[in-house]
């Protein structure tokens, strides 16, 4: 009988040290994700992300590109809708390109140091060194690390879950959640290539303009002049919409709302001006903005962006940055006043 329970022990023991073998503990790791980083002379990477509104969700396909130290290159394409948007980083500064439009932004930005970026491997590594207070657990084939978010409007995202493949420490997903845990930003890795090699074009902003106007139906089908008015969900308390005024235009026509209270803003949607070739690139004094759906521009008292073939415009004296985010975060459907 002692000799039975003694290869069971043994047995116990082999099992426990083959399976400590397989997982590192949480300063192991960070340790590792420190040195990772500073080695990290460029990837690329392709995702799938989904964005909850409301009851409904959206999701779209990421390519990512990044070259060491500061050239970026993030596709995001609308997997049903015929619709992408393209932020690019170079030398010359920080662009936001909407290729059925022709249209761009630039920007001189520290982005994407200036916040998380779920997408971006680097920023996930920095999220996970910069909270001392993150939680850290591991299962059969990932380290799971539980951290504070760096976005700018963190109050209605604060927390999130990254998941790390144990064999090399790419991405393999990022939840971002609300103040109730709900996960409201899902990130799904499906590749991630280290060391990965680039042509010296491939950061360039017009040939990356051009290359993805490639097999986009013409600009001058760009749709109906019409189109249906989006009210925000989002709820700022003592503020409701006082006026809805629609006026002509010659692209069609354009609809001005204005909401007033305890805090005011104003929301302006027209139907998006397709660029001619020759356009340059409008200059922002200000910052990208992700908000979720599309990207957009917040400079000063406003936040400007395009989505649906629609150009959107929220400005406010009284909402705060995160305020501004949240509304426009919310402006997504056709909503009952």
């Amino acid at each position: 009988m002692k000799k039975k329970w003694m290869l069971l022990l043994t047995g116990l023991m082999v099992i426990f040290i083959l399976s400590a073998c397989g997982s590192k503990s949480q300063d192991d790791v960070v340790k590792e994700l420190n040195g990772k980083i500073g080695d990290l002379s460029g990837y690329k990477a392709n995702a799938k992300m989904t964005l909850k509104m409301g009851t409904d969700s959206q999701v779209y396909n990421v390519e990512i590109w990044h070259k060491d130290p500061t050239f970026y290159r993030v596709n995001l394409k609308n997997a049903k809708k015929d619709q992408s948007q393209m932020i690019l980083r170079n030398d010359e500064g920080v662009f936001v390109l909407t290729p059925a439009l022709n249209k761009s932004f630039r920007f001189q930005s520290d982005w994407p140091q200036n916040s998380s970026q779920a997408y971006l491997y680097e920023s996930l590594i920095k999220d996970i060194l910069e909270d001392k207070e993150a939680k850290f657990s591991s299962t059969k084939d990932h380290y799971v690390f539980e951290t504070k978010t760096r976005y700018q409007n963190n109050k209605m995202l604060p927390v999130q879950e990254i998941k790390l493949n144990k064999k090399d420490l790419t991405p393999a997903s990022v939840k971002i959640m609300d103040v109730d845990r709900n996960a409201l930003v899902t990130v799904v890795f499906s590749k991630v290539k280290l060391d990965a090699s680039f042509n010296k074009d491939d950061f360039e902003m017009q040939k990356n303009m051009t290359r993805a106007q490639i097999g986009l139906p013409a600009m001058a089908e760009a749709g109906d002049k019409a189109f249906s008015v989006k009210y925000p969900i989002a709820e700022i308390k003592g503020v409701d919409l006082i006026e809805e005024k629609a006026m002509d235009t010659e692209e069609g026509k354009r609809v001005v709302l204005t909401y007033d209270g305890e805090k005011s803003f104003t929301l302006i949607q027209e139907k998006a001006v397709t660029k001619t070739a020759a356009a340059s690139p409008t200059f922002v004094k200000g910052d990208p903005v992700d908000l979720g759906f599309t990207i957009g521009a917040i400079s000063g008292h406003s936040i400007k962006w395009s989505y649906d073939g629609v150009d959107f415009m929220l400005a406010s004296n009284d909402l705060s940055p995160d305020e501004m985010v949240m509304v426009a975060r919310s402006v997504q459907g056709d909503m009952v006043k």
